[in-house]
């Protein structure tokens, strides 16, 4: 198996990228051990229409009543549902709050390296393709397991972290809240050549035009979207950090709240948790963690999963994605940080804002942004800008001391 990546990828060596970008927990501390269950991973034979040809899997705790919640779980490539099911943590939680878990898997007749195609258009538009076939689960389990259609929640790692975003983008009627783990924001891509561009490099987008590909999924939608957490290793190679920043701008855009954290904390395993609006989005960063689910083995409340290639011993993802959707009874919890909450309030101009159209070069030069690996981001808020260098141009706004966000466009 094949570990690392060349800098420069060549043109041969794209599906060997489309491969390692999938590979490549919840309830408080007052639940007690899970007792012993006699339940397994199952594969429902038919559930609807599948136009995407997926694999349906299943897990329900001995006893579960109706009306309770549903998780699904997405693999990342060359792996698969029971792998996914046995490493990630979530059925430790699944035992112990009550709810259900579906693992949609693909194969080799999708793609040759059995990944989820989030970055195909016929697998990522509503009502088509992959995506279609993971709603039709959705609807076999509200349908045959009682499950309470407003508690269905969706996480993923890496091509299923992005495949994940494609769901709560595409049905945001469905999921009330999912997570992306090491994934890339909805529409990063419409082909293999750009999904290896877009996990590599930032993407040059504002908040607001990230946002809209998320409305423009579900044209006439009015309805609540989803909360989102968005989960990223600072030493990942395979996804760049850059992808869970254009993660964030995505959601913050499309939930209507500031790119600025409302709160910052720090946890366990190196990471950091910064949480925006009112529990909106989530985007937690670890530092030294590379590509993969962070779990974090042991029998404590917030221990979960078994460290392997691509499930990392960090930090237990699924107890607190659990804990956020609202698995443990709760109505989107916090997480008991380590440090007392920071609050920084979004900045309120007491002028009309200041607009400055220039080169990348120049914005940094100026102190309107800077520069790191070749590529600029704005101060402040981190607009990923595009390559540092005098013909690339943008418009930034100044909204607070110090503070640019990136405005073409809109000045």
């Amino acid at each position: 198996m094949v570990t690392s990546l060349p800098a420069r990828p060549s043109r041969a060596a794209l599906v060997l990228l489309a491969v390692l970008l999938g590979l490549s927990g919840l309830v408080g501390a007052a639940l007690t051990a899970a007792p012993a269950q006699a339940a397994s991973l199952v594969q429902v034979g038919s559930f609807g229409s599948n136009p995407g040809n997926l694999a349906m899997y299943s897990y329900r705790p001995d006893g579960l009543a109706g009306g309770r919640p549903l998780v699904v779980l997405l693999h990342g490539c060359t792996q698969n549902a029971g792998g996914y099911f046995s490493n990630s943590g979530w059925r430790k939680y699944a035992d112990q709050s009550g709810f259900a878990l579906v693992l949609p898997q693909t194969s080799g007749a999708n793609n040759s390296s059995s990944c989820f195609n989030w970055f195909e258009t016929g697998d990522t538009t509503r009502g088509q393709g992959e995506a279609a076939s993971i709603r039709a689960m959705v609807g076999y389990a509200v349908a045959n397991y009682g499950t309470d259609p407003a508690r269905v929640y969706v996480t993923g790692l890496s091509a299923g972290g992005a495949m994940s975003a494609v769901m709560l983008a595409t049905y945001p009627d469905v999921f009330a809240a999912g997570s992306v783990g090491a994934g890339l924001a909805y529409r990063c891509a419409t082909s293999l050549t750009q999904a290896s561009t877009c996990q590599y490099n930032a993407t040059s987008k504002t908040p607001q035009q990230w946002g809209d590909l998320v409305r423009n999924a579900y044209s006439g939608y009015s309805g609540p979207y989803p909360r989102v957490a968005v989960w990223q290793g600072l030493s990942d190679y395979t996804v760049r950090p850059a992808n869970a920043t254009q993660l964030r701008d995505q959601w913050t855009n499309v939930r209507g709240v500031s790119q600025t954290p409302t709160s910052t904390q720090t946890l366990t395993g190196g990471t950091s948790l910064k949480v925006y609006g009112n529990n909106d989005v989530r985007l937690y960063e670890i530092n030294g963690m590379g590509h993969g689910l962070p779990v974090d083995p042991g029998g404590a409340a917030d221990q979960c999963g078994t460290a392997a290639a691509y499930f990392l011993d960090t930090i237990c993802s699924a107890y607190h994605d659990a804990r956020f959707f609202g698995l443990d009874g709760g109505a989107q919890p916090t997480p008991t940080p380590t440090v007392t909450p920071t609050v920084t309030p979004t900045p309120t101009p007491t002028a009309p804002p200041t607009c400055a159209t220039a080169s990348n070069y120049a914005h940094t030069t100026a102190g309107r942004a800077h520069q790191s690996g070749g590529y600029v981001y704005a101060n402040g808020s981190n607009d990923a800008m595009g390559l540092w260098n005098v013909y690339t141009t943008h418009t930034l706004k100044q909204t607070g001391p110090g503070y640019w966000v990136l405005a073409d466009g809109q000045c």
